[in-house]
C-alpha cells in the first residue's frame, strides 16, 4: 500500500468522507472512487454501476466495487442524474486502479444542487483526514 504522501490527490477534485471523488466537467460532474481508496482495496475484479437516467440522492449508494480483498459500496457525493457510465469497466475494472481520476471514472451526473460539490473535502481537507 502507499504512504499517505504518495496518494494522488488531484486539486481539480473535491472528496467525500466515503473516499469518492468528484469534478467539475462542463455542466456535469464526474464522479469517481480516490487514489486512497483503490490503493486500500488492492486489485478490483469488478464494478457494478447505475444505469443512466438514475436519480440519486447525495450519500446514496450507487455501486459497488469487487476486488481481491471485498466488495464495497460506493456513494453518491452528489445528488443528480446519471447521464452517463464508464461502460470501459465492464471490461476492464483495473482501470479503476491505474487512473482512478482518468481512465477509471465511474459515473457522470447533471446535479440536481450544484452546491454539493461545495460541501465536498477539498484535496487539502481530504489528505488531512486520511491522516487521522
Amino acid at each position: 500500500m502507499k504512504d499517505l504522501d504518495q496518494v494522488d490527490l488531484p486539486q481539480d477534485c473535491r472528496y467525500a468522507e466515503s473516499h469518492e471523488w468528484a469534478k467539475s466537467d462542463g455542466d456535469r460532474i464526474k464522479v469517481g472512487i480516490s487514489d486512497y481508496a483503490q490503493d486500500q482495496l488492492g486489485d478490483i475484479v469488478f464494478v457494478e454501476l447505475p444505469e443512466v437516467g438514475d436519480s440519486l440522492e447525495k450519500g446514496a449508494e450507487f455501486g459497488t466495487v469487487e476486488s481481491v480483498k471485498a466488495v464495497s459500496e460506493i456513494y453518491m457525493p452528489v445528488a443528480g442524474e446519471v447521464v452517463e457510465i464508464n461502460t470501459d469497466l465492464e471490461d476492464a475494472p483495473e482501470k479503476v486502479n491505474n487512473a482512478p481520476y482518468a481512465e477509471g471514472w465511474m459515473i457522470a451526473v447533471k446535479p440536481s444542487n450544484a452546491g454539493d460539490l461545495d460541501g465536498l473535502m477539498d484535496h487539502e481537507a481530504y489528505r488531512a483526514s486520511l491522516k487521522g
